[in-house]
């Protein structure tokens, strides 16, 4: 089940789990939108790219499948991105489609 984190790793904005703006790779490293396009769309710490984080329901609608049941992640994860850095690992990365890295 995803953690639903609560911030982006690197500019630490908030992102509730009704965020439309939540990005995730395939390890969860949850980044905004904005930072997703800052990092040209390469996970700084796998090299993935990221889609739009699932929202979870806040209503109980079927199953006990909602929000309340399984609440949010309320761990954050802020670690600024080195951009220096990140560029000269995602020089190459980013020119590969993600689902062929």
């Amino acid at each position: 089940m995803l953690e639903l984190r609560p911030t982006c790793e690197h500019c630490n904005r908030a992102l509730p789990p009704s965020s439309t703006e939540a990005r995730i790779c395939s390890y969860e490293c949850t980044f905004c939108a904005a930072c997703v396009d800052l990092l040209g769309n390469v996970c700084p710490n796998c090299g993935g790219g990221f889609t739009p984080r699932p929202v979870r329901p806040a209503r109980h609608w079927k199953g006990n499948n909602w929000l309340t049941a399984d609440p949010a992640g309320t761990t954050v994860k802020h670690r600024p991105v080195d951009l220096d850095a990140h560029a000269t690992f995602a020089a190459e990365i980013r020119l590969i489609a993600p689902e062929a890295r």
